[in-house]
């Protein structure tokens, strides 16, 4: 059951944007606002099936909020929700609770930010990066963004662009398991690691970081960071389970 707090919004379209992952356009409802980072609830209404998960999800916004359009995007597993999703028409009604969070970028712009992000954890990670690279924040942002391939990373050629149009924006992806890639790739290969964060940054303390995946990863990256000395006040986390 929606609260009494949602709104409407409608399904524009959807796009496969990494091997199992899509995303979905919706229609942002009047005087919707958000900060980027962060997450909504979307409820299916009267689906045409569901199952013990039930009909509601929690996504994290990929979209900036200059954008006239809300997107989400999503690992698609074998649930009543997602299936129902993945191939629904355009023009499909759902409701939408929220924003909630307080997985937002810090607003001392002399702090850096540094990114790490797994998967389908870059959605808000997405969302912060465009917004700075639009209103040219002087953050400077690094990303480091682990995925098994190339062809599992959703939004890299997104955020490829972004590198070139925002100098204060570095972007550091690595790939985890070339040898079962069809593509090449010359970039940094290995898990996210603390020799491949002092590769390119000039110490681990000093930034704020935000970590965003898999919880399994989330909670490898917070124990290498505090074992590195890193101020758990200056760790951020959001967890995407059963995603």
């Amino acid at each position: 059951m929606a609260s009494s707090n949602s709104v409407r919004t409608k399904l524009l379209r959807a796009e496969t944007v990494a091997d199992g992952t899509m995303a979905f356009h919706l229609s942002k409802p009047p005087d919707f606002e958000f900060r980027p980072g962060q997450s909504v609830d979307l409820t299916l209404l009267d689906p045409p099936e569901t199952d013990t998960e039930g009909n509601i999800r929690t996504f994290s916004l990929a979209n900036a909020p200059f954008q006239k359009e809300l997107m989400v995007a999503t690992r698609i597993r074998d649930t009543a929700f997602k299936r129902v999703l993945s191939k629904a028409a355009p023009g499909l009604e759902m409701s939408i609770d929220g924003p909630s969070g307080s997985f937002v970028l810090h607003r001392k712009v002399e702090k850096p930010a540094v990114l790490l992000a797994g998967g389908i954890g870059i959605t808000p990670f997405l969302s912060m990066i465009q917004d700075a690279t639009h209103d040219r924040t002087e953050h400077q942002i690094w990303l480091f963004y682990s995925n098994r391939r190339p062809e599992d990373a959703p939004f890299l050629d997104r955020l490829t662009e972004a590198a070139k149009q925002n100098p204060r924006f570095h972007l550091i992806p690595t790939m985890t398991e070339m040898s079962k890639s069809k593509r090449e790739w010359r970039g940094e290969t290995g898990l996210i690691d603390k020799d491949l964060l002092l590769k390119h940054l000039e110490s681990l303390q000093g930034p704020i970081y935000y970590l965003a995946g898999p919880p399994a990863m989330v909670a490898a990256m917070r124990r290498m960071l505090v074992e590195g000395k890193v101020d758990e006040d200056d760790i951020r986390t959001e967890e995407f389970s059963g995603y």
